[in-house]
């Protein structure tokens, strides 16, 4: 019976030894399990990072093959959840590009991520970047527009689609600049038009048209003028397309030629400024986002060039550059990594029947009396009616309050009102209408700098005549003179 029981005793033994080697031998074979948060990833042209999240319990490594513009932030890892950052340099091939990442855990357990990044429609021509430059850069907004009070614009010369001289203007002289600075104006707008200089596919302006802007700019600058440089109407590719569907071209456009104005124009001093567009329209909120993004890729692309440009002054335009529109949508500006840089643009034509219009209409008549003591008894039809002194200075009143109070300075890119003496367009009384021109000329000037808006006159070769340097209209200069006393 003690045999028979020692007996069974070394059996149970020996079962329990056998399930306990079955147990610790199953147990020592790990099967590898393997997951990756992501399988496909998209990034943009410009780049930027995405993380992923790899879990195992047994090693993985990732394989890499374009190390050359994907970076991974680590490609080995075991037994725990790791997050891996992917991140990835702007792509200024002008192709997208893509890859297959491989997560491998042993040859059961491979997994792919996809990796795609677009292009930018254009390369890249930001291609050497300077380290800040502070240097002739010293002061900010307020204490640059501080130093400037009446602007002249060169108009139809530089922004003139077909060419400097195609609308009837000579070529751009030093000596017009001077003749410009004589009259008593510190300060000079240079419309400018780069479209039709550039290669359709690449964006690339023509070395000539850059140098030869830079050789006007120069020309200023020698005579201590300040230089606010612009990309005008320009054919209309970003003025006719502020919507969603052409927002990533107009973007990229944007970026391709402020590259290279920047970096052409990067040695000035802050006599210098750069102004993004002209009078881009934006009719609602949608449209002054859209809006503000070509305004923001304007300030990043300046800013990614470095050296003096680090510091410039850039001009950003309200939308249709309209005091009420402004007023109404532009209630955000850019962003910009440097503080107090930055002005806003707006434009005055107010009352336009008196300021611009060139024929009657049937909701109106052109005016040719503007102003207290200017309106004609001879001709009271052509007298106006709305957009006098009151006008002016709600309107002014407005930038103040919205912008130049908060210490954002205004610029008044464009503004003036002409004399009507041609066969087309004689007044009746005349000496009351040249008289109340004087008088706008005068008031809006005056009231203008009254309100912090610096004033920067049209001009197209009516006032001065650019082919002998001669005054044309002593009485419009010596209006805009008086507005600035």
């Amino acid at each position: 019976m003690i045999m028979k029981t020692r007996n069974l005793y070394g059996l149970i033994g020996l079962v329990v030894s056998a399930v306990m080697f079955a147990y610790c031998s199953k147990k020592s074979v790990v099967t590898p399990e393997l997951s990756v948060s992501s399988s496909e990833i998209a990034f943009q042209a410009d780049g930027g990072a995405s993380d992923v999240t790899i879990a195992s319990n047994v090693e993985w490594n990732i394989n890499n093959p374009a190390s050359s513009w994907l970076q991974v932030s680590q490609s080995t890892g075991s037994g725990s959840k790791a997050s891996i950052r992917l991140t990835t340099v702007p792509n200024t091939t002008g192709a997208a590009r893509s890859v297959v990442l491989e997560v491998n855990a042993g040859t059961s357990q491979l997994r792919r991520v996809k990796v795609t990044q677009a292009a930018s429609i254009y390369p890249g021509y930001n291609t050497s970047p300077a380290p800040a430059n502070s240097t002739g850069m010293g002061s900010n907004a307020v204490q640059l527009a501080a130093k400037f009070k009446l602007g002249w614009n060169i108009g139809n010369t530089l922004e003139a689609i077909g060419g400097e001289t195609a609308w009837g203007n000579p070529l751009i002289s030093e000596s017009y600049i001077q003749s410009v600075k004589q009259q008593g104006f510190t300060a000079i707008r240079l419309p400018c038009a780069w479209n039709q200089y550039s290669d359709k596919t690449t964006a690339k302006i023509q070395d000539t048209w850059l140098n030869r802007v830079k050789q006007v700019v120069q020309y200023c600058v020698n005579n201590d003028m300040y230089v606010l440089l612009n990309i005008h109407w320009d054919g209309g590719w970003l003025d006719a397309n502020i919507n969603s569907a052409k927002k990533d071209s107009v973007n990229a456009k944007q970026k391709a030629f402020w590259e290279q104005i920047a970096t052409t124009m990067r040695d000035f001093d802050e006599h210098v400024m750069f102004a993004s567009a002209n009078e881009p329209p934006a009719e609602n909120a949608e449209q002054m986002d859209i809006l503000n993004s070509y305004h923001q890729t304007f300030i990043n692309a300046v800013r990614s060039t470095g050296g003096r440009n680090s510091y410039r002054v850039l001009v950003v335009q309200g939308p249709s550059t309209d005091i009420d529109k402004t007023n109404n949508l532009m209630n955000t500006l850019p962003t910009d990594a440097v503080s107090g840089r930055m002005m806003v643009e707006v434009h005055y034509y107010t009352p336009y029947q008196f300021c611009l219009m060139d024929a009657d209409a049937s909701w109106g008549k052109i005016f040719y009396y503007w102003g207290a003591g200017h309106h004609s008894t001879i001709e009271p039809d052509r007298n106006a009616t709305w957009g006098e002194e009151g006008d002016v200075n709600t309107a002014f009143g407005k930038m103040k309050t919205k912008f130049t109070d908060k210490q954002i300075p205004v610029i008044m890119g464009e503004y003036g009102a002409y004399r009507r003496g041609g066969s087309n367009y004689v007044p009746k009384d005349l000496a009351t209408h040249n008289d109340a021109v004087d008088y706008w000329l005068t008031y809006v000037t005056r009231q203008a700098i009254a309100n912090g808006i610096k004033p920067f006159f049209w001009d197209t070769g009516g006032a001065l005549d650019r082919r002998n340097n001669t005054v044309r209209d002593q009485r419009t200069i010596d209006a805009l003179v008086a507005g600035g006393r």
